[in-house]
């Protein structure tokens, strides 16, 4: 088996080495997959909701050493990591009501009764990114396995440290054999196999949006059940009658959290023409004021960006426009960059229309609420977004209007687990989260039942 070495992106340091699936070994991860799926499908619902619930709390017991895991392998701050491997608990928790819960229909027919059942799809192949390993992991293998389905899981490269433990808590909970299996390895190898192999009956992925479309095209190969959750270039729509204040010190962290690395980051700030002066001086301070340190320091707010190659594309999208400021950054050993704002002048600069996911925002002026929507809209993507005004006409106007998934007025809270998420146009394909997830992960058998006796 070759290997990984997986560094810590603060230090440059190498944290420990990985190993990397072959196409071999992850065919055999399948095949036990697909073993161990009549039994579990099998299970008593209310049997599969307790060993939920027992994964869960084993979570909730090493919610320091995932979190210590994160902040090491992917430069998480103590905070967000903490949160985080909470939320791997919270999903756990709450899909563990499902399998108890999933009931279908009757329906009213002539001549008999009309039922539907959910049946679970089989294996379920988990394809998660680098930026969030532990939640995005979560919002897969939570839901599918409370709907009946068994789980192989393919963490980044980069960062698969705590996917590997989650699944050695997994066993530990209880799961049978090849339930919920963790397959380190390349995109290439292990994704690729997810996509191509017959038994693996849904793909869930993350990534980039250019990624997406090639693991699209492969499943329809097979017509196989898919979700995508892609890239982003959310807007952050500041009108005239917000608090400018509060609008001005919530947007840094709306962007800059996870250094940005976030498909959810208001990485646009529309500002009304008439605040547009008043809301930047009020951003510099407050973009000034984050503390960008070592995230093993427990008072970080901002850590590195997750490698050297990371730091390079973010570096060219910056290369190319004039900066207005800039936060500060750690020198030395570690993938950092600084908080930046650039005042943009033009919907055509690419800084403007490309997902950039780094610590990078785009700030323009608007004139009214039309030009700000068209703005907002002007974006192959649809994932996320926030608006401020005190006008709640206005809000419910623009929240219609705006095209993305996921909006929030006055705030900048993108993402709860007992609510749906997902994107429009470019930025994904189904929903996941709310209490429907589980249905995602199920086929619907229609049963006409007649109630005329045997010929």
């Amino acid at each position: 088996m070759s290997t990984h070495v997986v560094v810590n992106p603060a230090t440059e340091e190498a944290v420990t080495e990985v190993g990397s699936a072959s196409v071999e070994e992850t065919d055999a991860a399948i095949e036990r997959a697909a073993e161990a799926f009549p039994a579990w499908r099998d299970m008593a619902p209310g049997e599969r909701a307790r060993l939920l619930r027992r994964f869960a709390a084993l979570v909730d017991d090493h919610i320091d050493e995932l979190a210590e895991l994160e902040v090491r392998n992917s430069g998480h701050t103590w905070g967000n990591a903490t949160w985080e491997a909470g939320n791997v608990r919270d999903v756990l928790n709450y899909y563990s009501a499902a399998p108890e819960r999933m009931t279908g229909l009757q329906i009213p027919v002539a001549g008999g009764i009309n039922i539907t059942v959910h049946e679970p799809l089989g294996v379920v192949g988990i394809i998660v990114p680098w930026n969030f390993p532990m939640p995005i992991a979560g919002w897969g293998f939570g839901p599918a396995l409370a709907a009946g389905n068994t789980v192989v899981l393919k963490p980044a490269e980069l960062t698969p440290l705590t996917a590997i433990r989650l699944g050695e808590l997994g066993r530990e909970a209880g799961l049978p054999d090849g339930v919920f299996t963790v397959i380190p390895g390349k995109g290439s190898v292990v994704g690729e196999r997810f996509v191509t192999h017959p038994a693996v009956r849904k793909v869930c992925f993350t990534g980039s949006t250019e990624v997406g479309k090639r693991i699209m095209a492969g499943c329809a190969d097979q017509v196989k059940r898919l979700t995508l959750e892609l890239g982003g270039k959310s807007a952050n729509i500041v009108f005239a009658d917000s608090d400018l204040a509060k609008a001005a010190a919530a947007a840094p962290m709306a962007v800059f959290d996870n250094a940005g690395q976030d498909c959810c980051a208001r990485s646009r700030i529309l500002v009304e023409q008439s605040a547009y002066d008043e809301f930047v001086s009020l951003l510099e301070p407050a973009v000034q004021g984050i503390k960008v340190v070592d995230p093993a320091d427990h008072s970080s707010e901002m850590g590195p960006l997750i490698s050297a190659q990371q730091r390079t594309t973010v570096q060219g999208f910056v290369d190319e426009v004039d900066v207005a400021f800039t936060g500060s950054a750690p020198s030395g050993s570690g993938f950092w960059f600084p908080p930046t704002v650039v005042l943009a002048d033009s919907v055509d600069q690419r800084i403007w229309r490309e997902e950039v996911f780094g610590p990078v925002v785009a700030v323009m002026p608007f004139r009214d609420e039309a030009e700000a929507v068209q703005l907002a809209n002007d974006t192959e993507f649809g994932l996320s977004g926030s608006i401020y005004t005190r006008d709640v006409g206005k809000a419910l106007r623009v929240s219609r209007a705006v095209e993305a998934g996921n909006l929030s007025v006055n705030t900048h809270a993108s993402v709860r687990y007992w609510t749906p998420f997902g994107g429009f146009k470019q930025s994904g394909l189904g929903r996941e989260l709310g209490p429907d997830a589980p249905n995602a992960f199920t086929d619907v058998k229609n049963i006409f039942i007649s109630d005329e006796g045997p010929a």
